[in-house]
């Protein structure tokens, strides 16, 4: 079969082709960005925080009675009250370690801090996540230490948060270490939090941020451990269950809390949580945007889907004494089919090209306005056969009609 006698019909049809081209175009380039960014999303999704998920809870909670201040007696009196929620805690039913901490991977409340290498390095070296907890804190958290040691309770100190003493000791992630001391060999060194020196005696594997903010992305897994247990009106901790408890460890929690000093308060919505439902909360934005744009995607595809089918039935109508004719002449049903497959491969074959140019366009501006990374052009390449492929897909129906039109229809349109 000659091309030329399926160009010249199309040349007849130029509002009909130039509209699925269109089409084609469109969905091409809006499905391969959208397609990209759930892929993003999903990405996001499944990171992991470094933390154990299964059975860790976070409580939150402000005494409402508590003293405010930064002298001595006061900072003193702050502590009695968190020491006394953690010995209240470690002996529920199902609690296996209980750890002061101020700070959870996802949570949203962020300290942070530039690190540096010398006390008068204008710059930091990189930015991390301050985590203030005590020797409990690896353990309750389920992180792995790949190097050195965990706090020991004698360099566990309390302070309030604008305290300006400085940890003798931090513990790092690998992230940390390797954007630090690159060459490696970065335990037992000295850093710096902003000025204050500190040495490195432990590097965890990983242990993401409090942020899933954007500005947060690029040192996502950057973390500092400090043994600090932060005094104030409001005190946080980590609680490890055992697998399943969760729910009652969260119950018996409040109500020993309250038992022992019922002037607080603790929300139901953020007062005490599970580790899977601070993950559900954090990225529950990324979430939606990828179910909202894998919605889109389905919907261009059917509309798309639906405009090849009804212009080449369309088209059908139109030549049935054309097909009709061509059967009598000896055409073959295989002939008549593989006809209208050709041109509907012609016409995404256009569609498809005018595509991939609006969709690197659509990425260079996604790029320029949004922060998003290049696409990949794997994501383009797969999104080109897709069209083709549905485009086929979608004349199979009309062209097999058509194919089927007897010859003897050629004499009862005369």
């Amino acid at each position: 079969m000659t091309i030329h006698p399926i160009l010249r019909a199309l040349r007849r049809h130029k509002a009909g082709v130039l509209l699925i081209v269109l089409q084609i175009a469109l969905t091409l380039a809006i499905v391969c960005n959208a397609i990209y960014i759930i892929g993003q999303r999903i990405e996001r999704l499944n990171r992991p925080t470094g933390v154990q998920e299964a059975g860790l809870i976070r409580i939150s909670q402000t005494w409402l009675n508590a003293p405010d201040g930064e002298d001595a007696a006061t900072v003193e009196a702050l502590d009695a009250l968190q020491r006394t929620d953690l010995a209240t805690l470690r002996q529920l039913p199902d609690v296996l370690d209980v750890a002061a901490s101020d700070s959870m991977p996802l949570q949203g409340a962020i300290w942070s801090a530039d690190l540096r290498l010398k006390p008068d390095q204008k710059r930091g070296t990189t930015h991390a996540a301050l985590y203030y907890g005590d020797e409990h804190m690896l353990p309750t958290l389920g992180l792995r230490l790949i190097a050195g040691r965990n706090f020991t309770s004698l360099e566990i100190d309390h302070h309030t948060i604008r305290s300006t003493k400085a940890p003798p000791v931090v513990i790092v992630t690998k992230a940390v270490a390797d954007a630090m001391f690159p060459g490696g060999g970065a335990l037992g060194k000295t850093i710096y939090l902003d000025v204050r020196p500190s040495t490195i005696v432990g590097i965890v594997k990983q242990l993401q941020t409090p942020t899933v903010s954007a500005w947060g992305s690029s040192w996502a897994y950057n973390s500092v451990l400090l043994p600090v247990r932060l005094d104030g009106t409001s005190a946080s901790y980590a609680v490890r269950v055992r697998p399943g408890r969760e729910q009652a460890v969260m119950r018996a929690a409040r109500a020993a809390l309250f038992a022992v000093n019922p002037i607080r308060e603790m929300p139901d919505t953020w007062g005490l949580q599970t580790m899977q439902q601070i993950r559900s909360k954090a990225y529950r934005g990324d979430r939606g945007t990828a179910i909202l744009l894998g919605a889109v995607c389905l919907i261009l595809l059917g509309v798309t889907a639906a405009g090849i089918v009804g212009l080449t039935s369309f088209w059908v109508g139109q030549r049935h004494r054309q097909i009709g004719v061509r059967r009598a002449l000896g055409a073959r049903k295989i002939d008549i089919l593989r006809y209208f497959q050709i041109e509907n491969l012609l016409i995404a074959g256009a569609g498809v090209v005018l595509g991939v140019l609006l969709a690197l366009g659509l990425n260079q501006w996604l790029m320029t306005h949004f922060e998003m990374t290049r696409m990949p052009v794997l994501y383009v390449v797969v999104g080109v056969l897709a069209m083709l492929a549905l485009g086929q897909a979608a004349v199979f129906v009309p062209a097999r009609r058509a194919s089927n039109v007897p010859p003897v229809v050629a004499t009862r349109s005369v």
